[in-house]
């Protein structure tokens, strides 16, 4: 499980990674530094994958409450 404390000292490196957290969500950290978090679902047999967000504008604990709703985010309208 993933905490704030990893998130912040995630470093980053020549070659961007993942940070997994559970239920599909994962953070990626680029070659420049970015965090940005992503949900791996698979939906009618294919595998998807939907972005939810920089941290820390999405922190983990909103990031998680996305997934604790039940709905599936890509099916949500999309706030502007």
């Amino acid at each position: 499980m993933l905490t704030d404390s990893k998130i912040r000292s995630a470093k980053n490196l020549e070659k961007s990674y993942k940070l997994t957290d559970a239920l599909g969500l994962y953070l990626t950290i680029s070659t420049h530094g970015a965090k940005r978090w992503y949900f791996r679902y698979t939906f009618d047999r294919k595998e998807n994958r939907l972005a939810l967000g920089s941290y820390p504008l999405v922190s983990l604990a909103a990031a998680r409450k996305l997934l604790a709703s039940g709905v599936c985010p890509s099916l949500q309208p999309r706030r502007v």
